[in-house]
């Protein structure tokens, strides 16, 4: 199954630190995950240099996978030129167009 995440609650550091990243690490998530897009503060995870952001940004290198910050999000934090290399900033429509060419089976909001 290939499924997307949606990280926009507060929580979303927790659950991808102790949950989702370690399980792709160890290829024991269950799913193939085509995309993480990131909202509000939790756009923070994708900076370069963040121990968590550089995980996934190792993950979209060997996968392939989508991992987009939120345009206006990134640019209100003030970090839109600072994103982990595999990174890039949208919005909607971005993330109908990439995703829709890789046949998202199901999104998850966290």
């Amino acid at each position: 199954m290939k499924i997307a995440y949606i990280f926009m609650g507060n929580r979303s550091f927790d659950v991808l630190h102790d949950m989702i990243i370690p399980q792709m690490e160890e290829k024991k998530h269950g799913v193939t995950v085509v995309g993480m897009v990131f909202f509000f503060d939790n756009t923070f995870i994708i900076r370069a240099g963040d121990p968590l952001g550089e995980r996934i940004n190792d993950l979209a290198k060997e996968t392939g996978m989508l991992v987009m910050g939120c345009d206006r999000c990134c640019y209100a934090r003030g970090i839109d030129k600072h994103l982990i290399s595999n990174a890039c900033m949208g919005c909607f429509p971005d993330v109908y167009a990439a995703l829709g060419k890789v046949g998202v089976d199901q999104v998850i909001t966290i």
